[in-house]
């Protein structure tokens, strides 16, 4: 089996979450343009549940407690920016989240301050782990920002009543 050099496996991972990053600013922004639905918000962290398999393999291990502290960082840090740059306006009877400015500066912030501890946290857990432990953190932060934004469309929709 060829093996891949850490250095290469770090520029690769780190170019796929630049593409991932604007990926997402990108389709945050078209989607800013179709209403926003139940199903659209509670979707992401359900499809993004499944990586949760990576746990099955040994590698990705990690103690119980850097589990816990990765997975409430995402959910009380890294969350934080991103609830208070989403909101809700309805245009006829559709809801649609508001263009925010400072979203894609925001998403580049946690990719800049997830890179730099990336590079702290890899020198004391292997690349698997790495992951596991970020996985858990953006898990976390996508969770809470979901379920800030269903009790914010539920609002939005009581407000019309």
């Amino acid at each position: 089996m060829a093996q891949i050099s850490p250095s290469y496996l770090q520029i690769g991972a780190t170019l796929g979450m630049l593409i991932m990053a604007l990926l997402a600013i990108f389709i945050r922004m078209k989607a800013s343009h179709r209403p926003v639905t139940i199903r659209k918000i509670l979707i992401p962290p359900l499809g993004m549940s499944t990586g949760f398999l990576m746990f099955v393999v040994p590698e990705t291990h990690v103690p119980l407690l850097w589990a816990f502290i990765a997975l409430l960082v995402g959910w009380f840090i890294f969350s934080y920016p991103l609830i208070h740059s989403t909101r809700f306006e309805r245009i006829n009877d559709e809801i649609f989240a508001t263009r925010s400015r400072s979203f894609a500066f925001i998403l580049l912030g946690l990719l800049a301050v997830r890179l730099i501890l990336h590079e702290v946290i890899q020198r004391y857990v292997s690349i698997p782990q790495t992951g596991g432990l970020f996985f858990l953190l953006a898990f976390g932060m996508i969770v809470r920002w979901r379920v800030y934004m269903y009790k914010h469309y539920k609002e939005v929709v009581a407000a019309e009543s």
